[in-house]
């Protein structure tokens, strides 16, 4: 069994492929916080596409994590030189895996905040980006921790304004800080949370970054699940390597790039990647079809007994749900999309659900709710409020959540609410039977929803199913539903 590291990319069987490019010349241009499995098999991705083909070797990634579970990460990659390998599962049983050799180095910054200061601060890198999560830019108590006179930074904005500060007490102009989170306009997003954190820490900086730096609005998809110990073991028993961590995808991706890079970027077109003037179509596509779509099946789905994506996917009762959503209700608040059917986009998710080879988790698409449902479906029902367009079915999702936030399924087994809120969502939703119309009280989460007589009543009705007649049953009502 050979471990996956540099000396032994000669010594790979020829079924798996590694990189082309002699990694020893590529120099490090990028920084990125959040290595996990979908920035390896997207962004990482597409550098090493571009470094097979002989461009990008200036672009390399240094890897940062900031969380103490990030220290496995770092663990992985140092023992592997970097490596992983990408595998990626077809429907058909087939797949396809290559060794991905874009990230030339990783800094666990818990270990040594100055270092990654100092990277940053470097003239050679001219791109910072981020995956975080959905709720990413929120001002926590770490982030107001790292703001307190003298204090260490330990949180991606206090290193990455750190390190701008820096270049600007040195001349250099700013890097660009590219965001890959699932929020619309994550690139305005990030900007308006770094300018905030850096005109508390300094408003002259503050102002500077606001007129400065370039934060590029991006769309991002790739179904990624959790690498498990049987991935790893199917990467030992097909190619006989031992790999820590490697990444199992499905073969569609696609990244729409908002062109706004004033140090430059990587040819990214080059690779595949769709670089726009304006993201927003797609971005609102995604969100509302892929995204909000995932919710849709997601609570039903594992109040319904399912633990696999695929399985509720399969399942005509389901996939007749999500398209009837899509369908009704958030095509509705989409405008055209430049180079895409959205008929054929909507058909094609579902079959991208049904992937079984992917294996990826119901409970993985519960989890953070709190920041997905505000900003992924909610702006639906909003919109067809507004519009007099249907509601029926995005409200569903939403009592069906707040079924599920009770913490307990149909069979009467614990489910563990993954979520920033847990403790409040699951003490709210389980008043449910004395006030039915708790979950959705909560104005920081829902808004004025609460004061819309139209939702409510739809909300209210849908959750007295699901707590009568059961999810399953709930969904043949809806697929009756005029």
């Amino acid at each position: 069994m050979l471990p996956l590291n540099a000396q032994n990319l000669s010594s790979l069987p020829a079924a798996l492929s590694v990189p082309t490019y002699d990694r020893g010349a590529l120099r490090t241009g990028i920084v990125h916080f959040g290595v996990g499995g979908f920035h390896r098999a997207h962004e990482a991705m597409y550098l090493d596409r571009l470094m097979n083909a002989g461009a990008a070797a200036e672009w390399a990634i240094c890897g940062v994590g900031v969380m103490p579970a990030d220290r496995r990460m770092r663990d992985a990659l140092d023992a592997q030189d970097g490596l992983y390998t990408l595998v990626v599962k077809a429907p058909d049983g087939s797949l396809e895996a290559r060794v991905i050799g874009s990230i030339k180095e990783y800094l666990f910054a818990p270990d040594d905040p100055d270092a990654v200061i100092g990277k940053m601060a470097s003239e050679q890198i001219r791109i910072v980006s981020l995956t975080v999560t959905e709720g990413g830019y929120n001002l926590t108590a770490e982030v107001h921790h790292d703001l307190r006179p003298g204090a260490v930074p330990g949180t991606a904005f206090g290193l990455i304004t750190a390190a701008l500060a820096r270049r600007r007490e040195r001349g250099l102009p700013p890097f660009t800080i590219m965001s890959c989170d699932n929020i619309q306009g994550n690139g305005h997003a990030a900007r308006r949370s770094f300018v905030a954190y850096a005109t508390l820490l300094d408003p002259e900086l503050g102002a500077w970054v606001e007129r400065h730096v370039a934060f590029p609005n991006s769309m991002v998809d790739r179904i990624t699940p959790v690498t498990t110990d049987d991935d790893r073991a199917e990467v030992r028993k097909r190619f006989g390597v031992d790999d820590a961590w490697p990444v199992v995808c499905e073969p569609f991706t696609q990244w729409t790039l908002e062109d706004s890079f004033p140090l430059g970027r990587p040819p990214f077109e080059d690779a595949g990647v769709q670089v726009v003037a304006d993201v927003e179509p797609y971005e609102l596509m995604k969100l509302r079809l892929l995204n909000a779509s995932h919710q849709a099946l997601c609570y039903f789905g594992y109040l319904a007994g399912y633990r696999l994506v695929h399985d509720v996917a399969q399942d005509p009762l389901f996939a007749g749900f999500l398209l009837a959503y899509m369908d009704r209700e958030a095509t509705a608040t989409l405008e055209p999309v430049p180079g895409i059917d959205l008929d054929e986009y909507k058909h094609q998710l579902i079959d991208r659900f049904s992937n079984a080879q992917v294996k990826d988790t119901v409970a993985r698409l519960c989890a953070e709710s709190s920041d997905r449902i505000p900003k992924w479906l909610l702006p639906v029902i909003r919109y067809n409020l507004e519009t007099g367009g249907e509601i029926l079915r995005a409200t569903a999702v939403v009592a069906s959540w707040a079924r599920y936030a009770e913490g307990v399924d149909e069979q009467g087994q614990k489910i563990e609410v993954v979520d920033r809120l847990s403790d409040t969502l699951v003490a709210t939703a389980q008043r449910h039977g004395d006030d039915p119309l708790a979950f959705i009280a909560n104005r920081e989460l829902f808004g004025d929803l609460i004061d819309n007589e139209r939702f409510v009543s739809a909300y209210r009705s849908v959750l007295a199913a699901l707590h009568t007649k059961g999810a399953r049953a709930t969904l043949e009502d809806l697929a009756s539903a005029p």
